[in-house]
């Protein structure tokens, strides 16, 4: 306790890992639906995300560390939890008009799996339903798988949604009906023959010569239809 003291002490800022973002945003996510969804938690609302940053910071100190984990914040946010519970179950007969019905055991794990993409870790199902790994797994819609992520350390536990069984079941095929589908199926297969002749293109044929033109022949004149030749000259006149 001494050291965990000093060691706050000396500690100027207290962080978050790269891992612990994404799950501390899931956290604040849940705690101010949570809170929002009574009339005696809106009060928890406005800072019930602080109230689990400010344990977890905690929980990094006492273990001599400057950083805050996913682990702390999931610790953190079961303890914020809980005392949200406490309070909702004492302000319950205060205020009627602003208390909902519970969700059931199944809707709380569906919703988490569901937040979470189809699959959840035990770590991040079991802190927000309040039930134990044995509940869990006794609900008929919940697949449980246990996954080892490398050679060393505690395998994890694995909780999937059960999908609908009705699709994945093979359909009954009928023994009178195999015959014909068989026979279809052959027919359908049966290659087809082609004649090469209906493809093979036609042979160029050579063009036929064009016609010789016709020259048109003048016929001979005649001597006897030469004119005569003058006796005088005509130009005589005009010299």
């Amino acid at each position: 306790m001494a050291r965990a003291v000093r060691h706050s002490q000396r500690a100027g800022l207290v962080t978050l890992s790269e891992d612990a973002y994404e799950v501390a945003d899931i956290i604040r996510r849940d705690l101010l639906t949570k809170a929002r969804e009574s009339e005696g938690l809106k009060a928890f609302a406005a800072r019930c995300n602080e109230q689990v940053r400010r344990i977890a910071a905690l929980f990094a100190l006492f273990d001599l560390r400057s950083q805050i984990t996913a682990t702390d914040l999931e610790a953190a946010a079961s303890l914020v939890t809980y005392t949200m519970d406490s309070v909702e179950e004492i302000a319950g007969g205060e205020s009627p008009k602003g208390k909902r019905q519970p969700l059931s055991l199944a809707e709380k794990v569906r919703a988490r799996i569901e937040l979470h993409g189809g699959s959840a870790t035990s770590s991040q199902v079991l802190p927000y339903v309040g039930a134990t790994a044995a509940e869990v797994r006794a609900l008929p819609e919940v697949v449980v798988t246990v996954e080892r992520s490398g050679k060393t350390g505690r395998p994890a536990t694995v909780f999937t949604l059960r999908g609908d069984d009705s699709e994945s079941e093979p359909k009954p095929v009928s023994h009178s009906s195999a015959p014909m589908l068989a026979a279809a199926d052959r027919e359908a297969q049966r290659p087809t023959v082609v004649r090469l002749d209906a493809y093979r293109p036609e042979p160029n044929r050579a063009p036929e010569p064009a016609p010789e033109p016709k020259w048109s022949v003048r016929p001979p004149v005649s001597v006897a239809e030469r004119p005569e030749p003058l006796e005088e000259n005509p130009f005589r006149a005009l010299l």
